[in-house]
């Protein structure tokens, strides 16, 4: 399959998740925009014995890590745990390469209770990934219980700022003209 490969890792543990959904729908929609292809994961899929990891391992903790390296653009989002991204999401971090994400676009996302963690993703998030010299897209997306109805998404205000967010994309990904002419000339 030819397009971007997005990759969206979602730092929650919790089955069902808020979270895990939100990746799941960005990456769909990144997905109708650009083409290619998406995976998606969470902390669940990285094996029962990566909390306790040094180093990376085999299985399927590797199977996602080599996606999340590979990678045309990152998706990324945390819960919000007593004022921060988790534990677990930041374990799957601290196993990266310093050099690991150097260049690469991430839309960077969280949720939580309400709107008083909305910061999370300025203090926290952009930081850590600033670290790695990765692009940050300019918008990020907080969201709360009130923008979901069951497990959809479907607050009108967040919609369209995941749009937004997902459009930034566009400035770090190969346009299908580009490509075209590529394979032309």
């Amino acid at each position: 399959m030819s397009g971007p490969r997005f990759v969206a890792f979602s730092g929650s543990w919790s089955q069902p998740s808020r979270t895990r959904n939100l990746v799941t729908e960005a990456a769909r929609r990144a997905v109708a925009r650009f083409g290619g292809q998406a995976h998606v994961f969470d902390i669940g899929d990285l094996g029962p014995d990566f909390g306790t990891m040094r180093a990376p391992a085999d299985g399927a903790y590797r199977r996602h890590l080599e996606a999340f390296l590979q990678a045309d653009a990152l998706i990324v989002a945390s819960p919000v745990y007593k004022g921060s991204y988790t534990g677990l999401f930041k374990h799957f971090i601290d196993l990266l390469e310093p050099t690991a994400l150097t260049g690469k676009p991430v839309l960077l996302a969280a949720s939580g209770g309400g709107d008083r963690h909305a910061l999370v993703i300025e203090h926290q998030l952009r930081p850590v990934f600033g670290f790695f010299e990765a692009h940050t897209l300019a918008t990020g997306l907080y969201v709360s219980p009130s923008d979901f109805t069951g497990d959809r998404l479907s607050s009108e205000a967040a919609s369209q700022r995941l749009d937004r967010a997902v459009s930034q994309f566009a400035a770090y990904l190969p346009s299908p003209e580009a490509s075209r002419l590529r394979a032309v000339g």
